[in-house]
């Protein structure tokens, strides 16, 4: 009779004990469940009344002849695959197949069992780990002397190199460049949580921006407590949409202008776009000034408002406009070819 091994695997960003239907049986009509010890899943199990046969691990081989051998070859053996993957354990079944004699039924029938399995975001919860354990005693000296004062820098270089990434349409690098900038989010969060008058840590900052989202959208999960209505019919166009959410934004925080939370910090063709952008979303017209009226100035923010008006971001334009620029000067800089 061939031996039916199970190897369970189990989502280690998902609590223990959250198991498939499927897991769940294979668990309660196995002939032996085994595991090794401080497996995170054998309290859970043994609750429900599942005996766990706790094994060694530090001889994969070993451990491969014994879920195979003779003792079990007549009921269905389930290991607990370790938040790991037991990789060696794996390599050391795969031997016993291979050697195994070739006939009928004599080779070990071996399966994996997925017993739970990850939700979408649930590699956050590495993130969050890592940077934990980057931060915590024992960890990385240069992650643990960090604070937000001297992660400022490097916020602001990954969101330009983000930027760069999305302007040069290199969808590998943008990959890369969000980690990053994700990676800042992850450690700003971290170190607020070892503040000692008023911790908060990533848990927060994710509820206040869901809480933020939900309502200042009531179009799509309806109207909420704190919701501040604008209209009595939803909005319908992305125009109505982006005009809501800034009536709702300055009505929370209490601004008297369209203009109000603007960063004067920055960059100043992004400045005069994003003014010129907030009074047109506000219904407030405003004249750009005629060129001359200001010099040099007056022209630039002519520009800016002929760019608004192609549906062009000038900054976006300029930086284009200089990578190209610095790609002639490498250009002109490159020593001659003799003709041949």
């Amino acid at each position: 009779m061939t031996c039916r091994l199970v190897l369970l695997s189990t989502s280690p960003r998902v609590a223990p004990g959250l198991l498939t239907g499927r897991a769940w049986s294979t668990l309660r009509s196995a002939g032996s469940v085994r595991a090794a010890e401080g497996h995170p899943l054998l309290t859970h199990l043994a609750a429900d009344g599942i005996r766990v046969q706790v094994e060694d691990t530090t001889d994969p081989p070993a451990l491969a002849g014994r879920l195979t051998g003779s003792s079990a070859q007549h009921s269905c053996v389930v290991w607990l695959l370790g938040p790991d993957g037991d990789a060696g354990l794996r390599e050391a079944l795969r031997a016993v197949i291979d050697d195994a004699v070739p006939e009928p039924g004599s080779a070990p029938d071996v399966v994996v069992l997925a017993g739970s399995f990850d939700l979408p975001g649930a590699r956050l919860l590495d993130l969050v780990a890592t940077m934990d354990r980057l931060r915590s005693p024992g960890g990385c000296p240069w992650d643990a002397q960090q604070t937000h004062t001297s992660l400022a820098t490097y916020l602001l270089e990954e969101t330009y190199e983000t930027l760069e990434a999305i302007e040069t349409a290199d969808r590998t690098h943008l990959r890369e460049e969000l980690g990053d900038l994700l990676l800042q989010v992850v450690f700003h969060s971290r170190i607020a949580a070892e503040d000692p008058a008023d911790p908060w840590s990533v848990d927060e900052v994710a509820d206040d921006i869901v809480e933020k989202l939900v309502r200042r959208h009531p179009h799509v999960f309806g109207a909420t407590s704190t919701s501040t209505p604008t209209s009595t019919s939803a909005p319908t166009t992305a125009e109505d949409v982006e005009a809501s959410w800034h009536l709702r934004k300055a009505a929370e925080k209490g601004r008297s202008s369209a203009v109000d939370g603007v960063p004067p910090a920055l960059p100043a063709l992004s400045l005069a776009a994003k003014l010129m952008h907030r009074a047109r979303s506000h219904g407030v017209e405003v004249p750009v000034p005629e060129a001359g009226d200001d010099g040099l100035g007056s022209r630039l923010l002519l520009l800016v408002a002929e760019a608004q008006s192609a549906g062009l971001d000038a900054e976006a334009e300029l930086r284009a406009t200089a990578r190209r620029y610095a790609d002639r000067v490498r250009a002109a800089e490159a020593p001659a070819v003799d003709a041949p």
